[in-house]
């Protein structure tokens, strides 16, 4: 689940089933996390520009979209999947529907890089909100895939502000991911970023949660 090509054939096999585009979500929809989301693009960090935000390993989900169309404040939501076929089902789709945002100076685009080498496309501390749903746990969970999640995360917390914020929303127990979390973040003994949980809730007998990562300010070099 750490392969392009795994994904490609994922999103290939997965839009010829139907003849009309359909989001595929991974846990849930917008609507479940929406309100852990939203709150945080209510103050602008610079007043001239959008809020930036980050939806990696975005696949076909809606949640990017949403964010562009439900934010009062002006955003420049950036939608990063490693398939060009789910970023070119994505961005014709958003064509076709014509897609509108919230506020008219909103921005939505659907790029290809890959999220460990989020550096090449994104300048350090420019980011003010990173989702993640689902992508960590799918590198997680696959067999060479603990290493790049590291990097990933890294990488998350180089291009976020010090007033920004990674969400990651996931089913593995807070024992657990808070201890990953809190070791990948670790820089020579003193931790990078504070960690946080809170509970989602239960979806089809699976609890969900949603960790939210917060970069240090006296921790950038």
């Amino acid at each position: 689940m750490d392969k392009k090509a795994t994904w490609d054939r994922f999103y290939t096999e997965s839009s010829s089933r139907t003849s009309t585009f359909k989001h595929f979500e991974w846990f849930f929809s917008f609507d479940a996390v929406r309100d852990f989301i939203m709150p945080l693009l209510q103050t602008k960090s610079h007043p001239d520009a959008p809020l930036q935000v980050l939806d990696i390993g975005c696949g076909t989900s809606a949640v990017g979209p949403c964010i562009y169309r439900h934010s009062p404040l002006p955003v420049r939501v950036t939608c990063v999947d490693i398939s060009h076929i789910a970023v070119r089902l994505m961005q014709e789709h958003v064509r076709a529907k014509a897609v509108q945002p919230h506020n008219l100076s909103s921005q939505l685009e659907f790029v290809e890089p890959d999220c460990a080498q989020l550096h090449k496309c994104f300048s350090p501390s420019t980011v003010d909100l990173i989702v993640d749903k689902g992508t960590t746990d799918a590198l997680l969970r696959s067999k060479e895939g603990t290493g790049k999640a590291c990097l990933v995360l890294k990488q998350c917390l180089k291009v976020l502000r010090s007033s920004g914020s990674l969400l990651q929303f996931s089913d593995e127990d807070p024992d657990a991911r808070l201890l990953w979390l809190e070791t990948v973040v670790r820089e020579q003994g003193v931790l990078a970023a504070d960690v946080q949980v809170q509970e989602v809730g239960e979806l089809r007998g699976i609890s969900y949660y949603c960790y939210q990562v917060t970069p240090r300010p006296h921790s950038r070099g």
